[in-house]
């Protein structure tokens, strides 16, 4: 497959307003992703005033500089630091058995708020939060049956862009054959999995085409078993590039670096999720067809800015394609013709009212 230039502009995702289509950042550009390791994005106007409030955040196994779920989170944290002025505290978790004694460690820094990034934190932010009331915690990926005053869902619908995404590479493959992968089976990723292998069903519906998935049949699939080894995502997707798949859909954090590897080591296609991959991890855009985002920053920050100005309550929110929580990336330069691209926005708009559902 021939892989064509980028686009020169770069996409701005604010007010969790995300692209469904667009152009591709500039090779040339300055733009870099957030880490722990980095100061806040330089912005035109002056940093806002430091103020008596510290916004925290304790990352899961994946770290702040996994290009994705994480790094995208962290971002939320360091843009409320530059434009609310709060000061921050963080810890990376090195293992799932860390996450209760990190989120202790934040609370006895006498962190006003503290954000935990996962699903995996499910259990150890809801002790966390009935331990301490007076401490307010917003956590990225998981929804409580009934939380606390104190305790906020941060969940986003992925599988309303993954099933566009999906519907992009069925349209996009050569061979008839794409692949998908994830970390753990856990809904979080399983949610990516399960809209891509819609889109693809209703790709075939709607053309009479036969195009085949591989690692997901809707209940199990090919994981790498964590989300931190590169070289398992890239054995995985080395094993349905052998295959045949032309497309290349990882869901898997780090691990799933490894798939964007085996795609550009065989000039096919990768998909990115959680933040633009073009952007969080340029090395691969020019195998990037497009990526699946969630709006992680801006629902952070505006759970920390909630809780400065004394507004934060428990009720869950929810990034769809409608309120623009979670969307599409640009496409790759070229690739995408206008009938595509008119098929996928009527097929954003049949999700958001409700004709089509996905998940």
């Amino acid at each position: 497959m021939k892989k064509t230039a980028r686009f020169a502009a770069v996409i701005a995702i604010a007010a969790l307003s995300l692209a469904a289509c667009g152009d591709r950042p500039d090779e040339e550009s300055t733009d870099e992703p957030t880490t722990s390791e980095s100061s806040p994005t330089e912005e035109t106007s002056a940093p806002a005033e430091e103020v008596d409030f510290k916004a925290c955040m304790v990352s899961d196994s994946g770290g702040f500089d996994d290009k994705g779920f994480n790094q995208t989170s962290y971002k939320g944290l360091t843009d409320a630091a530059e434009q609310l002025g709060v000061q921050t505290g963080q810890v990376e978790s090195n293992s799932d058995t860390e996450y209760g004694d990190n989120i202790q460690a934040m609370v006895d820094e006498g962190c006003n708020e503290i954000t935990t990034v996962g699903f995996l934190l499910g259990d150890a932010t809801l002790a966390a939060a009935k331990a301490n009331k007076d401490v307010d915690f917003a956590i990225v990926d998981y929804a409580y049956e009934k939380a606390p005053k104190n305790l906020k869902g941060l969940v986003f619908n992925t599988a309303e862009p993954s099933f566009l995404a999906g519907y992009l590479a069925a349209a996009k493959s050569e061979t008839g054959t794409v692949g998908t992968f994830g970390g753990l089976n856990i809904p979080t990723v399983t949610s990516f999995m399960t809209g891509f292998k819609q889109g693809v069903e209703k790709f075939n519906e709607d053309t009479g085409g036969d195009v085949q998935l591989l690692g997901w049949d809707g209940t199990d699939g090919s994981f790498t078993e964590d989300f931190e080894d590169k070289s398992k995502g890239q054995n995985i997707a080395e094993g349905f590039i052998q295959q045949g798949a032309d497309v290349i859909f990882p869901v898997a954090g780090p691990a799933g670096l490894g798939g964007l590897q085996a795609a550009q080591d065989n000039d096919v296609w990768g998909i990115w999720v959680d933040t633009d991959g073009c952007v969080s991890a340029a090395e691969y855009c020019d195998s990037l067809l497009t990526s699946v985002m969630k709006g992680m920053d801006v629902a952070v920050t505006e759970a920390i800015g909630a809780s400065l100005e004394g507004s934060f309550s428990n009720e869950l929110y929810v990034g769809t394609l409608e309120n623009g929580g979670v969307g599409l990336a640009p496409y790759a330069d070229g690739e995408v013709d206008a009938d595509l691209e008119a098929t996928i926005e009527d097929l954003k708009a049949q999700i958001i009212s409700g004709d089509i559902k996905a998940g």
